[in-house]
């Protein structure tokens, strides 16, 4: 059993009415053999959150516990977890063998199983060919590959990643991404990924935690979060181009930028000042749509294509299909918006509003 839960927990640095409070009361339970991502920009408290559940942090308030015991006074050896940094860790006089078996031969498991489970870990993660070899001979995929190993080899209740992929070139990145998501479908062990990239978290999580200056601002799967964003934070960091967020004022069926008055195809579910988005996919062009974007800039990205320009003043972002023909730099086009694709945030909390 290696739920993890989040009770109230905090973290702040210093003492007295000068401490720095980076972790403000995160509540959240994850399920035994889930694969959560932590992810939010840098600074956010995503990769000291994960410090706390390692033990390399102490938790000033709350409580953290791991398969049902709490762990905040718990000594990091004794927690049962692993380990995988952004920067490998690894130990350049050792072999990929020793790196890999150092932490059993510490924990003094007999030679035997030591070997027997280096063999296991490297078939899963096919790097059997350079077990011999030291650091330097290694590309940094394979690196990340023995990093990975060395956490495998523990056979721990808890596997956590910090930022693993960051030092890798993109394509390595989603070859490794693959990698992650077997080697996670083979072990079924609770897992922890820190990143800051969205698209790690979208194509990773079961379930995913999106953090802001150390508030939990939201958890779902990646479905729910990207589909309906909790905030305007999240609605505008997970998803990429992020969602068109305007501001204006309902006024009964019309919705107000700048002086011009958009007819709406359902009624806002308020009145008064709102914040209004929409996806860069959910708009669409049409003749006789009731919105006019001013168009700016044409990006042609293959398959599709991003028109940059203006709604009422406000900046929006257009995706189409890049079969489409499309609009030049000073052309004015109609859009339509289907009332299911849009989403509505109040502007002083920047919660949404249902």
């Amino acid at each position: 059993m290696a739920a993890i839960s989040f009770r109230k927990v905090v973290k702040r640095y210093g003492r007295g009415p000068g401490a720095n409070q980076v972790i403000h009361g995160v509540d959240a339970e994850i399920a035994d053999g889930e694969f959560i991502v932590i992810v939010g920009p840098s600074g956010c408290g995503k990769s000291t959150l994960l410090r706390m559940v390692a033990g390399l942090e102490e938790v000033s308030d709350g409580e953290i516990a791991i398969g049902g015991a709490v762990v905040n006074d718990v000594e990091p050896a004794d927690r049962d977890i692993a380990m995988v940094f952004q920067n490998y860790a690894l130990y350049p006089h050792m072999s990929v063998r020793e790196n890999m078996a150092y932490g059993l031969k510490i924990a003094k498991v007999p030679p035997p199983e030591i070997e027997a489970r280096v063999q296991k870990a490297a078939k899963i993660l096919e790097i059997g060919a350079f077990l011999d070899r030291k650091p330097r001979q290694l590309s940094g995929g394979q690196r990340q590959r023995v990093a990975m190993g060395r956490a495998i080899v523990r056979q721990p209740k808890v596997y956590l990643f910090d930022e693993p992929l960051s030092n890798l070139d993109a394509k390595l990145r989603a070859q490794t991404r693959l990698e992650i998501q077997k080697l996670h479908g083979e072990l079924g062990v609770t897992s922890l990924f820190v990143t800051h990239d969205q698209v790690e978290a979208m194509t990773l999580a079961e379930r995913m935690i999106v953090m802001n200056a150390g508030v939990m601002e939201q958890i779902g799967s990646p479905e729910e979060v990207y589909s309906t964003p909790a905030s305007t934070f999240v609605a505008s960091f997970i998803g990429s181009p992020p969602m068109n967020l305007l501001k204006g004022q309902v006024d009964g069926a019309g919705f107000r930028i700048d002086g011009q008055v958009w007819a709406l195809p359902a009624p806002a579910p308020r009145g008064g000042e709102l914040i209004l988005g929409v996806r860069p996919e959910h708009a669409s062009l049409a003749a006789d749509g009731a919105w006019a974007l001013a168009v700016e800039v044409v990006e042609m990205l293959g398959a599709e294509r991003l028109v940059h320009g203006r709604v009422g003043g406000a900046p929006f972002t257009l995706r189409i299909e890049g079969t489409l023909v499309p609009p030049r730099a000073g052309d004015t086009v109609r859009l339509q918006v289907p009332a299911k694709q849009m989403h509505w945030f109040d502007p002083a909390s920047g919660k949404r509003v249902s």
